[in-house]
C-alpha cells in the first residue's frame, strides 16, 4: 500500500473515531473533496510525481487538527502529519516541505510557489462548486453547533458575498480558467438572495418573539435534514465505488487466470500449480459475491392498512410504501403530510433512519470484501510460492 492510501485510511479512520459530529463542513468528506481538486488540477498543470504526492498528503491531514480544536488546527494538523509520516520512515525535509503545505491553508497566508497555490485552490474549491448553497449551509450550521457566531441570512449571505467578491482569489491557472466563472455564478446567487431578503425586508410586518424563534428553529432543523441526507449520499457513493472497484480487478484476475492459467494446469509438469489457482479463483469469485451483495439494492416493503394511513404510521417519503397506493389516496395523505410540519420530521426521521440502517449493511459487507480480497491474495502468494519451492 502506497503512503496515500495509507495516509487515507489513517485520516478516515481518526475522523471517524474522534471527530465530533457537529462538524458539519470540516470532515472526511470535505477532505476527500480537496483532495480530488487537488488532483484535477494536477492532471492539467506540470507538477513531478513527488511533489504531487507532497501536496496530497498534506491535503489528507491539513483539516485533522479539528480533532480537538478549530482554534490553530493547521498546527496541530502538523503535529498529526508528523507522528505518522515519522512512524513510515520519511526524511525531515520531506516533513518539513508536507509542513509548510499544511500551514498554507490558513485563510490569511498568501501562497509562495506553485504547491502552496494549488494547495489554496483545492481547499477553496467549492466556492465554484454547483452544490456551494448546500455547502455553505453546512458551514453556517456546524458555526451555530461550535459556537462560533449565529448569523441572520442577511448577514450570513453578505459575508459569503464579501468572501467570494473581494478576499479570496483563485492562484493556479487552471482554477482561474475553469472555476473562476463558476465562482462568479455563485457570486450572482447570493446577490439574488440578498435582493430578496432586502424585499422580505422591506414587507415584513411585525412578527411575535415567538414566532422568529420557531422560524429560526424550522430553518436550523430543514438545515440539518438536508446535510444529513446529503452527507448519507455521498457515503453510500463512496461505497458503491469501492465495491466496482474490486468488482473489476478480480474480473480481470479471473480472466486471466481462465485464459491464460488454466489451460496449462491438465499437463503433468503443471500439477503442483493446481491447489494455488484454485485458492487465486475461489478467492476472487467470494470478493465479487460478496461486493455485489453490498451494491445489491435492499428495499423495505411494508404492508399496511388504510387506518394505518389515517393514523400515519405509513412514512409517505418512502416509495417501498406508497407504490402500493392508488394515486387518489397518495394525493390526499401528501396533503395533509404538507399541512403538518411535525408529520413531515417525523417521515424524515424515519427517512434518515433506515437509509442509516442501509449503509451500515452496505459497509459491513464491503468490510468482509475487502478482508476476503486481502486474505486470498495473501493465501495465494503463499500457496505459489510453496508449490515452486516443493519441486
Amino acid at each position: 500500500m502506497n503512503i496515500l492510501d495509507k495516509a487515507k485510511n489513517y485520516v478516515e479512520i481518526l475522523f471517524k473515531d474522534k471527530l465530533s459530529s457537529v462538524y458539519f463542513y470540516h470532515n472526511f468528506i470535505h477532505t476527500a473533496y480537496t483532495v480530488n481538486k487537488a488532483e484535477e488540477i494536477m492532471k492539467n498543470t506540470p507538477v513531478s510525481e513527488e511533489d504531487q504526492e507532497k501536496v496530497l498528503v498534506a491535503l489528507w491531514f491539513h483539516d485533522t487538527g479539528y480533532i480537538e480544536c478549530a482554534k490553530n488546527h493547521e498546527e496541530r494538523g502538523v503535529e498529526i502529519m508528523k507522528d505518522f509520516l515519522n512512524k513510515e520512515n520519511y526524511p525531515p525535509s520531506y516533513i518539513d516541505d508536507i509542513e509548510k503545505l499544511i500551514l498554507a491553508t490558513k485563510i490569511t497566508h498568501e501562497p509562495q510557489g506553485l504547491l502552496e497555490k494549488i494547495v489554496k485552490d483545492a481547499d477553496f474549491s467549492h466556492f465554484a462548486g454547483h452544490d456551494y448553497s448546500d455547502i455553505s449551509d453546512a458551514l453556517r450550521k456546524e458555526w451555530e453547533l461550535t459556537n462560533v457566531k449565529c448569523f441572520s441570512n442577511e448577514e450570513w449571505n453578505s459575508g459569503n458575498l464579501d468572501m467570494l467578491k473581494n478576499r479570496h482569489t483563485f492562484y493556479t491557472d487552471y482554477a482561474k480558467e475553469n472555476w473562476e466563472p463558476l465562482k462568479k455564478k455563485n457570486i450572482k446567487k447570493i446577490e439574488k438572495k440578498l435582493e430578496k431578503e432586502e424585499v422580505k425586508k422591506e414587507d415584513k410586518k411585525d412578527n411575535s418573539e415567538g414566532k422568529k424563534e420557531k422560524e429560526k428553529s424550522d430553518r436550523s432543523v430543514d438545515t440539518l435534514f438536508r446535510v444529513t441526507l446529503n452527507n448519507h449520499t455521498r457515503l453510500s457513493d463512496i461505497a458503491d465505488s469501492k465495491a466496482n472497484i474490486l468488482l473489476s480487478v478480480n474480473a480481470i484476475i479471473i480472466s486471466v487466470c481462465l485464459s491464460v492459467l488454466v489451460p496449462k494446469l491438465d499437463a503433468p509438469k503443471n500439477a503442483h500449480l493446481i491447489l494455488p489457482s484454485f485458492i487465486l479463483l475461489l478467492s476472487s469469485v467470494f470478493t465479487i459475491i460478496f461486493a455485489i451483495l453490498s451494491t445489491k439494492p435492499n428495499v423495505t416493503k411494508t404492508t399496511f392498512t388504510p387506518q394505518d394511513i389515517v393514523n400515519r404510521k405509513v412514512n409517505l417519503l418512502f416509495f417501498g410504501n406508497f407504490h402500493q397506493m392508488m394515486f387518489d389516496d397518495y394525493h390526499n395523505a401528501m396533503k395533509d403530510l404538507i399541512k403538518d410540519r411535525d408529520y413531515i420530521y417525523d417521515s424524515m426521521v424515519k427517512d434518515l433512519y433506515y437509509l442509516g440502517k442501509v449503509l451500515d449493511r452496505k459497509y459491513k459487507l464491503l468490510s468482509i470484501t475487502y478482508k476476503i480480497f486481502m486474505a486470498g491474495i495473501i493465501i495465494s502468494v503463499l500457496s505459489f510460492g510453496a508449490a515452486f519451492l516443493s519441486l
